[in-house]
């Protein structure tokens, strides 16, 4: 499965870029699948249901399973926060998993870079590992020391999928 982050920094747009991409990639034959980081507590289960019920008496982990969809809980209790490698290994392999997220990862990010999203520095400034950026407005990597960045219109959805395809068809 190739692995491509899609980096930036809280509201950057992301979340809008991927569920723009997935229709797009999937109409060109690829299969695609996401992880998604939050650094907020999430909870998909509520008080009161049997899943929840399970997971308050203790059990490591639930399944949810319908006619439609299945969830796996898993409660981490005292273990760390799992890689992006360990989740990986949940995954049905795909061609491509797009990962929302975990900044610091050590795998392929496209970043999505807006100046005027955030007064922070763009992201490849120090990561090596983006190898790509699409941004509003242009940038010249140049300017940054990454001259051999290539950089992208967050607007060129075309583009931007067409990077994607050569990327997952490169490595």
């Amino acid at each position: 499965m190739k692995v491509l982050g899609i980096t930036g920094w809280s509201g950057s747009g992301k979340t809008t870029l991927i569920v723009a991409l997935i229709p797009r990639l999937r109409a060109l034959g690829l299969t695609v699948s996401t992880l998604k980081h939050a650094h907020h507590d999430v909870d998909l289960d509520r008080p009161g249901k049997d899943t929840f019920r399970h997971r308050e008496a203790g059990a490591n982990e639930v399944i949810l399973a319908t006619g439609r969809r299945w969830v796996l809980l898993h409660e981490l209790r005292d273990e760390a926060e799992p890689a992006v490698a360990d989740l990986l290994t949940y995954l049905q392999p795909v061609d491509l998993v797009l990962v929302e997220g975990w900044k610091t990862g050590h795998y392929p990010k496209l970043e999505i870079w807006r100046s005027t999203a955030t007064d922070k520095p763009p992201q490849f400034l120090n990561d090596p590992m983006v190898i790509a950026v699409a941004s509003d407005p242009m940038l010249d990597p140049a300017h940054y020391g990454r001259p051999d960045l290539p950089v992208l219109s967050v607007a060129d959805l075309a583009g931007i999928t067409t990077f994607i395809l050569r990327f997952t068809r490169a490595l």
